[in-house]
């Protein structure tokens, strides 16, 4: 898949929130995934590796209590990078009811993502 692609089937899944799905269909098994200085929540920091952001994705989902809604935008594409707007209301159990809204980066490589980084405010 080119990079559109990729995206567009990123976008799909996070829609329908199969998270899981999307890290085991279109992640490299060295890709990293890098959180914002200072993020609250600590425990999910940066990441290197497949199965390290299986475990971090498996432990943000953890934490969600209910989900109130969400966006995700369309796709931005730039050659091997592409971006989307992300927004997602929601109650964790660690942090209380905390909407949020970020921009998501992403770096395909030989078809899959290799680098996923988040900017929001902390």
């Amino acid at each position: 898949m080119n990079t559109q692609q990729i995206a567009d089937r990123l976008v799909a899944l996070c829609r329908e929130g199969k998270y899981a799905q999307a890290h085991d269909e279109l992640y490299a098994d060295d890709a990293a995934s890098v959180e914002m200085e200072g993020a609250p929540g600590g425990g999910l920091g940066n990441v290197k590796g497949l199965d390290a952001i299986r475990e971090k994705g498996r432990k943000w989902a953890e934490d969600i209590e209910t989900i109130h809604g969400g966006t995700m935008s369309d796709p931005v594409i730039a050659g091997d990078w592409f971006s989307v707007a992300s927004g997602l209301d929601a109650t964790y159990k660690s942090m209380g009811r905390m909407p949020m809204q970020e921009i998501c980066v992403y770096r395909v490589r030989d078809g899959k993502i290799v680098h996923e980084q988040f900017f929001y405010n902390t």
